[in-house]
């Protein structure tokens, strides 16, 4: 009798085997999990590689690209307009010159005080003072200037082609500047910059106004 209790209480093969499986199908889901789990940190230690890539591209080619302002003469209306005849070429002319300075950089450009030069074939025929200033980070800055022309100092051969200029109703006038100065990124990264002022602007003696206007 004792003996067939001992027997009722003994477990069996299949137990045995079920117990194995089980703990082989716990085994296979934690190491499932792991796997999981790796390939979680795996894909966000790359992404994060990759974002941080694009953010140092991004910084170096847009961020840290300096370029030079632009520096440019814009359109205008005469004041006053005098001018002579064929026989006796001349001119005076005053407006104010709205000056413009484009900064597309990530930081200021301050330039240094600056002139700008009017001229008839070559010839200077009026000169502005441009003051040491500054234009801010991706905005335009201001100056409005005026400006008296004279022909006063032509010589006889270039009073010549005015006359011939008169004749046809149109006078060409170029102005020429330049600023230096530096652009400062993040209040550590600087760079010199020049930029370069070369406009051209023909003027209409009949309507006393700017006929066009382009600048480089």
């Amino acid at each position: 009798m004792a003996e067939k209790n001992q027997n009722q209480y003994q477990p069996s093969e299949s137990n045995g085997y079920r117990r194995n499986d089980q703990e082989s199908l716990h085994t296979m889901e934690d190491e499932e999990a792991k796997r999981k789990k790796r390939m979680k940190w795996t894909i966000g230690i790359v992404a994060f590689v990759i974002f941080q890539v694009v953010q140092a591209l991004f910084f170096v080619l847009v961020i840290m690209k300096f370029k030079s302002p632009k520096f440019r003469v814009s359109d205008f209306a005469i004041q006053t307009l005098n001018v002579g005849t064929q026989a006796s070429p001349s001119f005076d002319m005053s407006f104010v010159a709205p000056i413009r300075v484009k900064n597309t950089n990530w930081g200021p450009f301050k330039y240094d005080a600056s002139t700008v030069d009017f001229t008839y074939g070559g010839v200077q025929v009026g000169q502005v003072i441009i003051p040491k200033s500054k234009a801010n980070f991706k905005s335009t800055k201001k100056i409005d200037v005026n400006v008296a022309l004279s022909s006063a100092n032509l010589s006889s051969s270039v009073k010549s082609n005015l006359g011939s200029d008169l004749n046809s109703g149109v006078i060409t006038l170029n102005s020429q500047g330049e600023l230096k100065g530096k652009i400062t990124i993040m209040f550590m990264f600087k760079k010199t910059k020049i930029s370069q002022m070369n406009c051209t602007m023909a003027i209409n003696t009949s309507t006393k106004a700017v006929q066009s206007l382009s600048c480089k």
